[in-house]
């Protein structure tokens, strides 16, 4: 059967572009190398026409589908198991820029658009896409959509739920539903945009979007501060608010550990202030001039000087030296990766939470493993935390990750949900959190989420296994 299966899916894409053999590790392999499986075939579709067509053949197979984009995720969803019988759908392919709309502010793209290209495609009509990520040199906004991907500037602009307008989708049955008109109004039933939009390819597959786009602000101001306590770091914010409003586009925290590492991994990478409990990096985008944003960001600083909230501050006089700040930020968990292997969380919390749920796991998790090290940095302007432990110095990272990953998520999670949060903020769940939803999420969710799979997906074969 898997012969007369992969026969049509030849004819459907090119022999070409239906992968069996050689090295399919780029496909099969999470970023992260924690998960790794073997796909029946790597499927590269050209078109949403021939995206229809593989669903079409698979369903009448019975076989899985895996889809994929950058393969940037970092739980598991986007990989196939060992089973060696799920097609791994790349739709890498799907790559064009269809259209862009600067009166209606808005761009069409397909699934397989690198973000970046996306993000200089606007930026070539003079507009801004703000959907902005570490990975965004390589991620696709098929995937971003399909994970409702955060970044950096949720705080000002929403997570790429909010910036979607529109979606064209290929359903578990191999039709498609063109939803892709860019309206900021339609109140015509079910929003199946946002059905379709953080289900991770598990009730559909994502093939084209319409995005929101935003005219490019007239100028950016960036600046590292450090602060004594998470307390402090969040009357930043509050400050920051205040006197910003929504000019107030980025607002990240670090511990000091994580720029230890960073220090320690990169030490070509200056860091204009010395170490410090926490630092903050703040970003304010003006709609009026250079010398409007330039007042308001050293008033905000002078202020916060006065008020002993920061205790030192650089601001950035240079696009060079703000994009050296981001980068510093951006080098955290490559500096992780380096150091060995992790326990990651992406948590969300109530952002006036934060400072009590760091004091208490913190205090949890260092009585329990003496020596553990934090690696603590995320965007705090959202609540959205990558609360990362590292083995004690000098022990095997591999064997603490097996060893202690569940009892350390047990800890952590049981915080979180103690303190009103979420245990995925932006990564989606896949297969790594697929078993701790079941254990967090309210029965009543959990039984509506599988209503609705059994409903759009009543066979079992998109992404199964992850999520739910």
């Amino acid at each position: 059967m898997s012969t007369e299966l992969l026969d049509t899916l030849a004819a459907t894409v090119g022999a070409a572009n239906v992968l069996t053999g050689g090295d399919l590790s780029a496909w099969e392999q999470d970023w992260r190398k924690r998960f790794r499986g073997r796909a029946l075939a790597v499927v590269r579709p050209g078109s949403t026409a021939e995206v229809a067509a593989v669903v079409r053949a698979c369903a009448a197979h019975g076989t899985p589908l895996v889809p994929q984009g950058g393969n940037t995720g970092l739980v598991g969803g986007s990989v196939p198991d060992g089973s060696g019988r799920q097609v791994l759908l790349s739709l890498t392919r799907l790559n064009r820029v269809r259209a862009i709309d600067p009166a209606n502010l808005t761009l069409t793209a397909e699934a397989g658009c690198i973000l970046q290209s996306i993000q200089d495609t606007a930026e070539a009509q003079g507009l801004l896409f703000p959907l902005s990520l570490a990975a965004e040199g390589s991620c696709t906004i098929g995937g971003n959509l399909a994970s409702n991907a955060g970044g950096t500037q949720v705080l000002r602009y929403g997570n790429a739920r909010e910036l979607c307008l529109g979606l064209e989708v290929v359903t578990a049955q191999g039709e498609v539903w063109d939803g892709l008109a860019g309206l900021r109004k339609d109140n015509t039933g079910y929003d199946l945009r946002d059905l379709f939009i953080g289900s991770e390819g598990t009730l559909g597959i994502i093939t084209a979007a319409t995005l929101k786009l935003y005219p490019q602000p007239a100028a950016v101001m960036t600046a590292l501060a450090t602060v004594p306590s998470m307390e402090q770091a969040v009357a930043l914010l509050q400050l920051a608010q205040a006197r910003l409003g929504p000019g107030l586009t980025g607002f990240e925290v670090m511990n000091g550990f994580s720029l230890d590492l960073v220090r320690k991994h990169f030490p070509q990478l200056r860091q204009p202030l010395p170490p410090s409990d926490w630092t903050v990096l703040l970003e304010q985008s003006d709609t009026e001039s250079d010398a409007h944003a330039r007042q308001l960001f050293e008033g905000l600083l002078e202020a916060a000087l006065e008020a002993e909230v920061i205790t030192d501050a650089a601001v950035a006089e240079t696009l060079e030296q703000s994009h050296a700040m981001w980068h510093l930020r951006e080098s955290i968990p490559l500096a992780q990766a380096e150091e060995g292997l992790n326990i990651k969380h992406d948590i969300s919390l109530p952002v006036s939470r934060i400072p009590a749920f760091v004091a208490s796991t913190d205090a949890a998790l260092s009585a329990r493993w003496p020596g553990l090290r934090l690696v603590d940095f995320g965007h705090l302007g959202d609540g959205n935390l990558h609360y990362n432990v590292q083995a004690p110095a000098g022990q095997s990272a591999a064997d603490f990750l097996r060893d202690q990953e569940h009892a350390v998520n047990t800890v952590v999670y049981d915080a979180v949900m103690a303190h009103g949060g979420s245990i995925s903020a932006e990564h989606g769940i896949g297969e790594l959190k697929r078993d701790e939803l079941v254990e967090r999420k309210s029965p009543v969710a959990m039984g509506l989420m599988r209503a609705i799979k059994g409903a759009l997906d009543p066979k079992g074969l998109m992404n199964p296994g992850r999520m739910l």
